[in-house]
C-alpha cells in the first residue's frame, strides 16, 4: 500500500517500481524483486477492488487452512505458496513478454493467483456472482470471463491463474498421483510462523467481493498433503 501511496502522490515515479531485469543485473536495483508485487495501480475502482480481493482472500484462505506442505497447513505454508508465486511470476513474466502485451506489475497477478489457490483448496464452497450462485472452483473463472466482457485487459489475470495452477497440480495433484511431496515449507518460515492448526474439517467463510454475496458453508474439498501437525502459529492477517 506503501507504494501505490507514494507512485500515485508523485512521491516517485512508476518506472521506478516495475521489473525490469536489466536494472537489476546493471544496476543492481534490487527492490525491483519485489516492488512490482506492491503496486496495485492508479487511484480508481478497479485498484480498490484488486486490494480488497487480495486482502479478502488471502484472509480466508489463511484462515481456512492452506495446502499443507509441511507447517500443517498453517500461516509457513501459505508464506511459502506466496513465494513460490512470486517466483513463478518473475521466471515466466521475460518469456511471456516476447509473445503477449504483459505489464511489468504483477499485484493483479497476484491476486488471482490467490483466488485460484484459494478455489482449489474449497472447490465446492458456495458464492455467487451478481446474483449467480457458483462453486468457488469456477470463480476465477467467472471474474476472467467478466474482464473479457467489459472489454478490459486480462493477461496479467491468465498469468496469476497460470501460475497457480503450476502450484497446486505440485502440492496437490502430484503427490495424490505419484505419492511424492515435492514442495516442503522451508524450515526458516517454520521456525518463524510456528507450526499452524491442519483441520480439513473446518467450512470456509466465502468473502464477497465486487458484489458477490456468499453463499452456505461446505466442508472443505482440497488436499494436499498428508501431514496432520498441530500448534500454534502467528497469522499474516493478525496482529
Amino acid at each position: 500500500m506503501l507504494v501505490t501511496l507514494s507512485v500515485n502522490f508523485k512521491v516517485i515515479s512508476p518506472y521506478d517500481v516495475m521489473f525490469s531485469w536489466p536494472a537489476i543485473k546493471t544496476k543492481f536495483e534490487f527492490w525491483r524483486l519485489l516492488s512490482p508485487f506492491c503496486y496495485a495501480g492508479p487511484f480508481d475502482f478497479s485498484t480498490l477492488i484488486g486490494c480488497y480481493m487480495l486482502v479478502s482472500f488471502s484472509q480466508q484462505y489463511e484462515a481456512g487452512g492452506p495446502f499443507n506442505t509441511g507447517a500443517g497447513g498453517g500461516t509457513a505454508d501459505y508464506v511459502f505458496c506466496l513465494l513460490l508465486g512470486a517466483i513463478s511470476m518473475l521466471v515466466s513474466w521475460p518469456f511471456l513478454v516476447k509473445f503477449f502485451t504483459l505489464p511489468p506489475l504483477f499485484c493483479r497477478n497476484l491476486v488471482y493467483y490467490v483466488l485460484y489457490t484459494w478455489s482449489k483448496r474449497h472447490p465446492t464452497a458456495q458464492a455467487n456472482i451478481w446474483g449467480f450462485p457458483m462453486a468457488a472452483n469456477y470463480l476465477p473463472f467467472a471474474y476472467l470471463a467478466m474482464t473479457v466482457f467489459m472489454g478490459n485487459s486480462y493477461l496479467d489475470m491468465i498469468h496469476g491463474i497460470m501460475c497457480a495452477h503450476l502450484y497446486y497440480f505440485a502440492v496437490d495433484v502430484v503427490p495424490m498421483v505419484y505419492g511424492k511431496d515435492i514442495l516442503r515449507t522451508p524450515q526458516f518460515l517454520i521456525d518463524y510462523f510456528g507450526i499452524g492448526e491442519y483441520r480439513p474439517e473446518a467450512a470456509p467463510r466465502v468473502p464477497v467481493p465486487m458484489g458477490a454475496r456468499g453463499g452456505g458453508n461446505v466442508a472443505d474439498g482440497g488436499g494436499g498433503g498428508a501431514h496432520n501437525w498441530g500448534g500454534g502459529g502467528q497469522a499474516l492477517g493478525r496482529n
